[in-house]
């Protein structure tokens, strides 16, 4: 899976002219599109998105080109998701959370446990692309629990890219930027390896 824009029409524009690159590091020719599904967004909207398909030239590996607006295999969007992460570490049970949010309480408890099972590998692989990105950083203290660590770690990854690229046009989220460097697996398997490429990252959430 590859992290793209969210804007349809750029990403075939790059697809076409070979401008996204796969993890192998080649290029990507345009190869159909992935299964269409309906994704909830805030206050109930509904999008309905079917990612492109690209195919590397070298290795001939077909990839899904997954919209930064999106998690892999998940119904609700990134900000949806990341909207409950940041509640849940600031105190709030999985059923409040889901009021807030207006979706299933089981829905917002799977959430949370995938992300406490990977919250140690989210810290240390956000608090290093803050560091990276960083010139003068100072990585975040200790919160309240190994999810709050990791919410901290997102969000000074997040400071780390608005400093570093302050005029560069980027639209610097949270969610985007939890998309972008996991390549869409921050709620995936404790299995799904997790890369790190803050080049990468700055062709992706702009």
């Amino acid at each position: 899976m590859v992290t793209v824009d969210d804007d349809v029409r750029r990403v075939e524009t790059s697809l076409v002219t070979g401008r996204i690159f796969g993890p192998c590091g080649h290029r990507l020719s345009p190869w159909g599109w992935a299964r269409e599904r309906v994704v909830r967004g805030e206050e109930d909207e509904r999008v309905r998105v079917r990612p492109r398909r690209g195919r590397c030239r070298v290795c001939a590996v077909t990839h899904v080109l997954l919209p930064v607006a999106l998690l892999g295999r998940r119904k609700d969007t990134a900000a949806v998701i990341w909207a409950g992460l940041v509640a849940a570490a600031a105190g709030a049970g999985h059923r409040r959370v889901a009021d807030l949010l207006g979706r299933p309480a089981g829905t917002v408890r799977g959430w949370l446990r995938r992300f406490a099972l990977r919250a140690e590998e989210i810290r240390r692989v956000f608090t290093v692309v803050g560091v990276d990105l960083d010139l003068d950083p100072v990585p975040p203290a200790p919160a309240l629990s190994p999810s709050a660590d990791a919410v901290a770690a997102v969000l000074f990854a997040v400071g780390a890219a608005g400093r570093r690229w302050p005029d560069g046009g980027l639209v610097v989220s949270p969610p985007r930027v939890a998309v972008s460097v996991t390549s869409g697996g921050l709620l995936a398997p404790p299995a799904w390896p997790m890369s790190i490429n803050t080049s990468r990252l700055w062709r992706q959430i702009r």
